[in-house]
């Protein structure tokens, strides 16, 4: 893991590499959100990884679309979705410019600014439960399509940045299923997560949706 003293983003070819290799360098790593009310700051303890155009899960699966757009863009910026009707969630582009792979940032512990995250969680039964899953994360950190493409490597002013952290040691990091995911992508081992951290989200396989008759 890299280290900043002085805090400095990590650089953008931590990014401009295979998303398989990235996504579990993330785990440990520092998300910062500069708020209008204050700082909030998180340790990543859990990612996905979605691999673009060959992966059947991933958003850039068919191809280049208005929604997607930032994914085929430079690495090291940040992809806000809208899902359900109701939830952000954040990822990060990696890879090359116009491989469109990415990793889902889905779930970390607040180290700095649980005060403000807790007016926007108020449902949460405790500080472990803040960021426990990729849409509560967005909504702790006030992320929403605003901050779509924004560079997460531009510098200690932007409103969010990913620093070096204390990354897990080797025999902490897991690997499993992404969750929800379905069809030929359901068993690709792409998400990441430290064991035993209680801030991890439960694993939940893909449920298909049934038709009304």
């Amino acid at each position: 893991m890299i280290e900043s003293p002085d805090r400095t983003p990590m650089p953008r070819e931590f990014f401009d590499r295979p998303v398989l290799e990235v996504a579990p360098e993330l785990l440990g790593c520092t998300l910062t959100r500069l708020t209008d009310d204050g700082p909030i700051e998180l340790r990543l303890t859990e990612v996905e990884a979605y691999a673009g155009e060959v992966d059947p899960g991933s958003h850039a699966y068919r191809g280049r679309t208005a929604r997607n757009d930032v994914m085929f863009g430079p690495p090291g910026h940040a992809y806000v979705y809208f899902t359900y009707g109701m939830w952000h969630c954040l990822n990060v582009v990696c890879g090359p410019e116009g491989m469109a792979s990415g990793v889902l940032l889905r779930a970390g512990e607040i180290r700095v600014g649980a005060d403000l995250a807790r007016k926007r969680r108020f449902s949460a039964r405790s500080d472990k439960e803040l960021a426990k899953g990729p849409a509560r994360l967005a909504t702790a950190l006030d992320v929403d399509r605003d901050l779509n493409g924004t560079d997460l490597c531009a510098g200690p002013t932007a409103p969010l940045s990913l620093l070096p952290g204390t990354a897990p040691s080797s025999d902490q990091v897991r690997s499993g299923p992404r969750t929800g995911v379905g069809g030929e992508g359901a068993h690709h081992p792409w998400r990441f997560w430290i064991d035993g951290d209680p801030t991890v989200s439960p694993y939940r396989a893909h449920t298909p949706r049934r038709r009304a008759t």
